[in-house]
């Protein structure tokens, strides 16, 4: 009988060492029964996604997880409208964006007006379907603070720079868009959006969403951050090449987007938060569901992530703790003939609170794995594992041969 695979991903969840934490990382301050015991039974090592000391992406990150190659990289915004099932039509540009809170001066309060999560359909349909210059412009809400944006219309270029200030320290205004290759196209196209940005904050501005937020001292979604400018290129789905069904568990549209993609069933649902209060028990039922018809399923958990991003070292040992007791849930199921691996997308140090080039920890367990001679899952023991220190689309490769998907090569 062909085995199964279950890939449980935990965002970001590779850290460095914290003063708060008595000098040890989150995973290996954590209290993660579950994620031991796997890793004592099976095999580990680490993973540099695409190569040491290069920091990468949620979603070049999944990309390499899922079975691609860093060339096959769209950009982030048809990744993020992926996600969100929105179709590009050829010549689009999408772009991933942040609802945030600027003042008067437009300097960028908070990135992510302070995680918004209720009423942003309401300020997405405001500044939806807004023509400029002949350029038809299209915004759609996704998860918590995100949305899309896509351009629609003639002589548009995706090489433009992004919007988003990411990590604010001294100036803190928004970045104009510019051009990054000098050519007309290109040109038009920042200066189409320039031109959205500032409208869509003279509408934002004056929602009652966003006065009902400021009555209620809560930051106004008041502004656009932009990033990630792309075109969908024709890229052929994982399942197709190797003809198998995956499913895709998750609740961040990044990742449900590469999903889309790489032609995974999407399993989604409001119960998944995609933060620290996020139901694990309706996680683990659907990953269990899934297991029944799909060959491969793979499971991502933000919260990881968010708290180092937030770096709050604490808070992401909760998150942590959570991931394990997920993995619990998941392992009262039928796992006889269920390979089961964990790993990272990337690390988020709390120290930085942005992503980092360091390795993430890896661990498989299943029938016919190798066992590892070591006890715990962490940054540091799983540095001695079996699998050594090896890159994302080798780890991928590893659990494809255990669907039995990869070619042999030589006779």
């Amino acid at each position: 009988m062909k085995k199964k695979v279950i890939l449980a991903i935990a965002d970001g969840i590779g850290d460095r060492p914290c003063k708060e934490l008595g000098y040890m990382t989150p995973l290996e301050y954590a209290n993660t029964p579950n994620l031991d015991n796997l890793a004592k039974k099976g095999t580990s090592g680490l993973v540099d996604i695409i190569g040491p000391g290069i920091p990468i992406g949620t979603d070049l990150a999944h990309m390499i997880l899922f079975g691609y190659l860093q060339e096959d990289y769209p950009g982030r915004g048809p990744i993020e409208a992926s996600g969100a099932g929105l179709t590009l039509l050829p010549g689009d540009v999408a772009f991933r964006c942040n609802f945030a809170t600027v003042d008067n001066n437009l300097n960028v309060i908070d990135r992510r007006a302070g995680r918004i999560r209720k009423n942003t359909k309401t300020l997405a349909e405001s500044i939806n379907n807004i023509q400029i210059n002949g350029v038809q412009i299209l915004f759609k809400e996704a998860t918590e603070h995100r949305s899309i944006l896509i351009l629609r219309g003639q002589g548009l270029s995706a090489n433009i720079s992004d919007s988003d200030p990411k990590v604010i320290k001294g100036d803190t205004k928004y970045k104009k868009v510019k051009s990054t290759d000098g050519l007309e196209d290109s040109i038009f196209t920042a200066k189409i959006l320039n031109k959205f940005l500032l409208k869509a904050h003279e509408i934002l501005k004056n929602q009652e969403v966003n006065k009902t937020r400021i009555k209620n001292k809560l930051l106004p979604a008041n502004f656009l951050l932009t990033r990630g400018a792309g075109m969908m290129p024709d890229i052929e789905k994982i399942t197709n090449k190797f003809r198998f069904k995956a499913s895709c568990i998750a609740a961040e549209g990044t990742v449900l987007g590469v999903a889309r993609l790489a032609g995974f069933k999407i399993v989604t649902d409001k119960k998944m938060t995609g933060n620290i209060d996020t139901d694990i028990d309706f996680k683990a039922k659907k990953v269990i569901e899934e297991l029944e018809n799909s060959d491969f399923v793979a499971l991502n958990m933000k919260c990881p992530d968010l708290m180092g991003h937030e770096g709050k070292p604490k808070l992401k040992v909760k998150a942590i703790e959570l991931f394990d007791k997920l993995i619990g849930e998941i392992l009262k199921g039928n796992m006889e003939n269920t390979i089961i691996a964990v790993a990272a997308d990337h690390s988020t140090p709390c120290e930085k609170e942005e992503h980092s080039g360091d390795p993430v920890p890896i661990l498989i367990n299943g029938p016919g794995v190798r066992k590892n001679r070591i006890e715990k899952y962490n940054e540091i023991d799983c540095s001695h594992g079996g699998l050594g220190r090896i890159k994302g689309h080798e780890f991928i490769s590893t659990l494809y041969d255990y669907l039995e998907l990869i070619k042999k090569e030589g006779n």
